[in-house]
């Protein structure tokens, strides 16, 4: 019984303070309607006021980027730029942003870019409809998009 009092104890500290870093971590509500995270809305933003074919975010592009990101940016802008806009900032009415709280590593992983560049992707976050999938990209080219997608996300507090 001596054993037990001291354990239990532990285990409610140990259960608040998991309550208490938690709180601290939730995304806060940001003006897309959903957490905001990294000034990214966890939420899609009100898409009326920016018109048509302009850019969704507002994207920093990092100083540096690795070599396998220079590659990506260069396959992103020939393959993904039309719809995705320029640093992947989106294009209303054509394509989201990916520099986006919905594509950070923890909600989209790497293989999700990969899958979506192959078999295309059935709209579930934006209203642009399906994005078909994209000719003549090999799955290289994607890990590298992926990675200066990564590099753009990181530089703009969406991870």
């Amino acid at each position: 019984m001596t054993k037990v009092l001291p354990i239990a104890i532990f285990g409610l500290f140990l259960g608040g303070l998991a309550v208490i870093v938690t709180q601290a971590m939730a995304p806060r509500p940001g003006p897309g309607g959903g957490a905001d995270v990294g000034g990214h809305a966890m939420g899609v933003p009100d898409l009326s006021k920016i018109a048509p074919g302009a850019s969704i975010v507002r994207v920093t592009a990092p100083a540096d980027l690795s070599p396998t990101a220079r590659v990506g940016q260069q396959a992103f802008d020939a393959k993904c730029a039309a719809c995705h806009g320029p640093n992947a900032a989106g294009r209303n009415g054509m394509g989201p942003p990916l520099v986006h709280a919905f594509y950070k590593p923890g909600h989209h992983a790497d293989a999700a870019f990969l899958i979506a560049a192959r078999g295309g992707v059935q709209a579930h976050h934006w209203p642009f409809g399906n994005m078909p999938p994209v000719e003549g990209v090999t799955p290289a080219d994607v890990k590298a998009i992926t990675a200066y997608v990564r590099s753009l996300q990181q530089a703009n507090g969406v991870y």
